[in-house]
């Protein structure tokens, strides 16, 4: 070989390994379970939009599909598996207290874990004009009338933000029973009925109400949270005001049942790559989101885990037996 070619053949081996590799996931469509607005809607479009902002994917498309608390969504995963390979369905801990209760016959056993993405504390909210501008001012009126106070929620009753909710009766020292609970579709309808008065409090997490807060339309009584956070340091946590209560809920999301292993690592590492873009970080950072990423075999234990924890506390407040 002579030395231009030599030279000619080692430049176009550098060039071969510094070449961008070509993702292996070339589209992406999102199944969401509930409405537009909740805390499923935001963190699947928020997904979709660093994955495209980063460049990591050219397409991605959206869907949501409302019903029976999610089981419509995870009902059509499963019928459809066969040619739905590129679709990851986002979910969180209403699919693990589901696969809890004797009434639903799918759980997230029927479905194929890809990756845990982030974790939204809970948070107890009212408009920026309530007359509870405390969470002393909330719970004195729950202590004399706590039927009198409506809470919104985007959940099933037995969900998530139901789950909130009487975890916060419970930290009150109230019975858990007693919470007037009012079930909507998705966060974004619960949103509606506190803006609109239908509902003078809300339970959700924070990325529900992060920009009606920055909007200055909703205030944020407490936040279930180890210690204040970065993004809301006005917001003091029922732990620091002598309710102990923590509460975070995980979204991650799942592919369809069967989905071959090498789809599944090819989709895992997408989001892994995606976790470390400034894109993503700009996302995160607007919702109030802190960074969970668990994925593969080691989502499946952490599922696990959580379904215990969460079993343990829908027992304790009477969801299930």
């Amino acid at each position: 070989m002579n030395f231009l070619v030599k030279n000619l053949f080692l430049f176009g081996l550098v060039l071969l390994c510094c070449a961008p590799v070509a993702a292996a996931v070339e589209r992406l469509h999102l199944l969401i379970p509930g409405g537009a607005g909740g805390g499923w809607d935001s963190t699947a479009r928020g997904v979709g939009r660093a994955l495209t902002d980063a460049n990591l994917i050219e397409v991605v498309s959206f869907q949501n599909m409302s019903g029976a608390g999610g089981a419509k969504a995870v009902s059509h995963m499963i019928e459809t598996a066969e040619q739905n390979q590129h679709v990851l369905m986002v979910n969180s801990t209403p699919i693990v207290a589901r696969s809890l209760m004797p009434v639903f016959q799918q759980s997230w056993r029927d479905l194929t874990p890809v990756a845990a993405v982030i974790g939204d504390y809970g948070i107890v909210a009212v408009r920026s004009d309530s007359s509870f501008t405390t969470l002393e001012d909330l719970f004195a009126q729950l202590k004399v009338a706590p039927r009198d106070v409506k809470i919104a929620g985007g959940s099933n009753r037995g969900g998530l933000d139901h789950l909130i909710a009487a975890a916060m009766f419970r930290a009150a020292g109230l019975p858990a029973a007693d919470a007037r609970y009012v079930a909507y579709d998705a966060g974004g309808k619960a949103l509606l009925a506190l803006l609109s008065g239908e509902t003078p409090v809300m339970t959700a997490t924070v990325g529900d109400a992060m920009a009606m807060v920055h909007a200055g339309k909703v205030r944020i009584l407490a936040i279930a949270a180890p210690k204040r956070l970065p993004e809301l340091p006005q917001v003091p946590t029922f732990t620091e005001l002598g309710y102990p209560l923590t509460f975070i809920n995980w979204r991650g999301f799942f592919g369809v049942p069967g989905l071959a292993d090498e789809a599944q690592k090819e989709l895992a590492e997408l989001l892994l790559r995606m976790s470390t873009t400034p894109e993503w970080e700009a996302v995160r950072a607007r919702h109030g989101w802190v960074n969970n990423f668990v994925v593969g075999s080691e989502f499946t234990k952490y599922l696990e885990t959580q379904e215990q924890i969460t079993g343990e506390l829908m027992r304790e407040l009477g969801f299930i037996q």
